[in-house]
C-alpha cells in the first residue's frame, strides 16, 4: 500500500470521527438545555378564584351539562406553559399542578393541547357526566410535548385533588340555541343546547 495514500486515509477518517463527535457534542448540549427548562423554574398561568376551584372539585355537572376538565399534575416540564384548545378554541393554559375546568353542553368536542406538537383527543360529552383528560408532559427535541389521554372517574378525581384550578376562558358554543325562545316547550337553552328546566323546588 502506497504510504501517502495510507496517511491521507487515515487523516480521513480522523476528520470524519472527529465531525460525528462533534455532532454528537452539540446534540447533547440541545438535550441538556431541553432538560434544564423542562425541570427549572415553574411557569405562571392566571388562577381561577378559591371559590370556583372548591365548586369545580365537588364533580357535580350543572343540570343539562356535561363537566370536562383537563389536568396536569406533574412537575416535569414546570417552566413550561401550554396552551388547551376546545373545538379550536382557547381554553386557558395550563402549568404544573393545574387543571382546567368548563361545563359543556351534551355534543362532540375535540380538545387540542399546544406544545412542540399537537396533541388531541375527543370527547362525546352526555348530560350529568364527567370527563377528565391528563396532559401529560414529555421532552421534546426543541421544547416540550404533550399526550392528552383520556383517564377514568377515579384516576381523573384523584389528578385535579392535586392541582390548582388555571383560568378557564367558557367554551364555545354547539349549534343549537342561543336563548330560551329558541327551545320547545318548556325547555330552557343552557350553554347552547336545549335542555329541561331543573324541578322547581317548594
Amino acid at each position: 500500500m502506497d504510504p501517502l495514500l495510507g496517511r491521507a486515509g487515515s487523516r480521513s477518517g480522523s476528520l470524519l470521527r472527529s465531525a460525528a463527535a462533534k455532532r454528537l457534542e452539540r446534540s447533547r448540549v440541545v438535550l441538556s438545555a431541553v432538560a434544564v427548562v423542562l425541570t427549572a423554574g415553574c411557569a405562571s398561568v392566571p388562577m381561577a378564584p378559591p371559590a370556583a376551584d372548591l365548586a369545580a372539585k365537588k364533580f357535580e355537572p350543572l343540570p343539562g351539562t356535561a363537566s370536562l376538565y383537563v389536568y396536569r399534575n406533574e412537575s416535569f416540564g414546570s417552566a413550561i406553559r401550554m396552551n388547551v384548545a376546545l373545538n379550536g378554541v382557547l381554553l386557558g393554559d395550563t402549568g404544573p399542578k393545574t387543571y382546567l375546568y368548563t361545563p359543556v353542553a351534551p355534543g362532540r368536542y375535540v380538545v387540542t393541547s399546544k406544545a412542540e406538537n399537537d396533541s388531541e383527543a375527543a370527547i362525546d360529552a352526555k348530560a350529568g357526566a364527567n370527563y377528565f383528560l391528563w396532559q401529560e408532559v414529555k421532552m421534546g427535541l426543541w421544547y416540550a410535548r404533550s399526550s392528552l389521554q383520556a383517564v377514568d372517574e377515579q384516576r381523573g378525581r384523584a389528578g385535579v385533588l392535586e392541582c390548582g384550578l388555571a383560568k378557564t376562558n367558557p367554551p364555545p358554543a354547539l349549534p343549537g340555541c342561543t336563548k330560551d325562545n329558541d327551545c320547545k316547550g318548556n325547555r330552557i337553552c343552557k350553554a347552547g343546547a336545549c335542555v329541561e328546566p331543573p324541578p322547581l323546588t317548594n
